[in-house]
């Protein structure tokens, strides 16, 4: 088994619902173009407040993906 080679993105997620919806949703999106996904490290937590109400929760993600032969 050859040794494996990994390349890190950053993107950012977000939902009203809440911080592990916007990581489900970042995850998602990323899916649709990035191959070989095996790893996510949150680096930021953030959010959108609106009349003193929390509106929106932002994540930042790392993504760790294999790289292909």
């Amino acid at each position: 088994m050859p040794d494996h080679v990994y390349k890190k993105i950053e993107i950012v997620g977000s939902s009203p619902n809440g911080f592990e919806e916007a990581v489900l949703n970042a995850v998602a999106r990323a899916r649709n173009t990035v191959r070989s996904m095996r790893w996510f490290e949150v680096t930021e937590t953030r959010g959108y407040i609106d009349d003193g109400k929390i509106e929106r929760w932002q994540v930042t993600l790392k993504i760790g993906f294999t790289l292909e032969e």
